[in-house]
């Protein structure tokens, strides 16, 4: 119902019989690619749609847009030879005028694994992307009354990643920029260290030669280099103070980010007590 699917693929959908099914319970159905995260999978011939019940409320729509994609394998299954091939060429036009950096890495990995492409693109297009082509957006009428509804979906918990992606990644930049400014002090103390070093050792030497003039012009020079090397000092602390500060908090979010990853990862399971 979220999905709007039409009565057509409503029948479609519950002729492959759907699971909502527990991590534990999903892998032992939907073991296709071990190497990422699977959320859903349709199996041809078996009749047979398995979903991951995520559990994670910021994801809400997950379950959603995977039902939606699982059925649109299940409706790709079953188009004729003609029909397949006028859709093939419908979803390949249609990519390559994409420009969404997300769904090419995610087609470049199912390239890597050798999967059907055009398959893929087919469920991915029709649930994930909003504006399409015209002939297409027709076609996915077969089986939605509104799929703008699913795309909103998945635009909603894709923007939860995509939010903490960016904030992750302007963390990254103002840490980098403190990062070169305390270098360049520290860089900078090192060689009033060593100018103070060496006019300490001058008065050292006039003072044992008893030589006060020199010894007293030399004193205000001497004390601007302290001030100067412990103002560089207390300015290296506080950009310290402020780079662990917001490094604290881009760690914060790199963690929420995985504790969303894993409440997508069906790999993930949290091991029960023992009684």
């Amino acid at each position: 119902t979220d999905t709007k699917m039409n009565d057509t693929a409503r029948r479609l959908f519950y002729l492959q019989y759907p699971e909502l099914n527990n991590k534990a319970d999903f892998n032992s159905h939907c073991r296709e690619n071990e190497r990422t995260i699977v959320l859903g999978c349709y199996i041809s011939g078996g009749q047979k749609i398995y979903l991951l019940d995520v559990t994670e409320k910021r994801l809400a729509g997950v379950e959603q847009v995977t039902a939606a994609h699982e059925l649109l394998h299940a409706a790709y299954d079953r188009l004729d030879e003609e029909e397949k091939s006028n859709v093939n060429r419908m979803v390949t036009n249609a990519f390559a005028k994409l420009n969404d950096q997300r769904i090419r890495e995610t087609i470049a990995e199912y390239k890597k694994a050798g999967a059907d492409i055009n398959n893929e693109l087919h469920s991915i297009l029709g649930t994930e992307v909003n504006k399409l082509p015209q002939e297409l957006e027709s076609y996915y009428g077969r089986y939605f009354t509104n799929r703008a509804k699913t795309v909103a979906y998945s635009e909603k918990y894709q923007s939860e990643f995509a939010k903490r992606k960016a904030q992750v990644a302007a963390y990254d930049t103002q840490l980098g920029s403190l990062k070169e400014r305390i270098d360049a002090l520290q860089a900078e103390l090192g060689r009033k260290e060593n100018a103070i070093d060496s006019q300490k050792a001058r008065l050292d030497t006039l003072l044992a030669a008893d030589d006060r003039s020199a010894y007293n012009a030399l004193v205000p020079a001497y004390n601007g280099l302290i001030s100067s090397y412990n103002a560089g000092v207390e300015e290296i602390r506080q950009l310290i103070v402020a780079y662990n500060q917001i490094l604290n908090q881009r760690n914060a979010i790199a963690i929420e980010e995985q504790e969303l990853l894993k409440a997508l990862d069906s790999r993930s399971i949290t091991p029960q007590n023992q009684r």
